[in-house]
């Protein structure tokens, strides 16, 4: 378990949820709990108890545009970094985070930045199941590429576990990968397309667009905020048996290697 206050850390992403949730609402744009902050509301009425993350999703046109304007629609302590944005950023997909806060993930996935709430694009995918297919594994790829770039080479030693993130060092650079990313997510026209999805979660995970592209509110933690209205076969795809809590051993927590809550990560200085 999480050797961290994490209901401090639960008050300060709910904070972030709350004023993207203003930004949205005041500017149009349509968003949606999803993942497990999407299960935490429908099972919880709010964040699961282990759960040390929040995550949301936009369809490609709002993520755009939260992109563009994000600098001055979020208040000035509140950052959207993704790839668009930063040169550094190893993800496929944005995040906002808390600067007055300081987060390092895993030590071999040095990225310094804040508490954050994780956003998700939703994307288009063709009405061929070979396409699809297709659409999935040139993303895996290059995602599974964009990680070995980041990651420490070292990581288990200099040994062969090294060769191959090294290899792809040579082969590939962070932008150009996330360029490549980008072109894959915007193939198809998210307005037109009969299926969608967040392409990190997978080819089995793609689901008839009405499905994930109807929001409606729900309670979490006592306020309004957007979720996916047909939850029920969304998080059944997802997950299964959503409603059933996992015994203790199944809880997932990220244990992240540096999380402080009351300093600012641009102050931080590695020990």
């Amino acid at each position: 378990m999480a050797n961290y206050d994490i209901k401090k850390l639960h008050d300060r992403i709910l904070n972030i949820l709350l004023e993207f949730d203003k930004v949205c609402k005041e500017h149009n744009l349509r968003y949606c709990i999803c993942g497990g902050t999407m299960i935490g509301a429908v099972r919880h009425g709010g964040f699961i108890p282990w759960d040390d993350d929040l995550d949301v999703s936009m369809p490609r046109d709002s993520y755009e545009q939260l992109i563009k304007h994000s600098k001055e629609w979020l208040p000035e302590y509140l950052e959207f970094v993704c790839a668009e944005n930063d040169p550094k950023y190893p993800l496929p997909f944005g995040k906002i985070q808390d600067a007055r806060t300081t987060l390092i993930e895993r030590s071999h996935l040095y990225y310094l930045g804040g508490c954050y709430i994780d956003i998700f694009p939703f994307d288009a995918y063709p009405k061929s199941a070979l396409k699809r297919r297709l659409q999935c594994i040139k993303y895996h790829y290059l995602k599974q590429c964009l990680y070995l770039v980041h990651r420490d080479p070292y990581k288990h030693g200099h040994g062969v576990s090294s060769w191959l993130p090294r290899i792809v060092r040579k082969l590939y650079t962070m932008e150009g990968l996330q360029r490549r990313i980008r072109k894959v997510l915007t193939k198809y026209d998210y307005a037109t397309a009969p299926y969608a999805a967040s392409y990190t979660d997978g080819y089995k995970k793609i689901l008839p667009k009405y499905i994930i592209d109807e929001y409606t509110t729900y309670n979490f933690e006592g306020h309004p905020v957007q979720g996916i209205k047909h939850y029920d076969p969304y998080l059944k795809c997802m997950y299964g048996d959503y409603m059933t809590v996992p015994p203790v051993e199944d809880r997932w927590q990220h244990n992240f290697h540096y999380l402080d809550l009351d300093h600012p990560y641009r102050d931080y200085k590695e020990n």
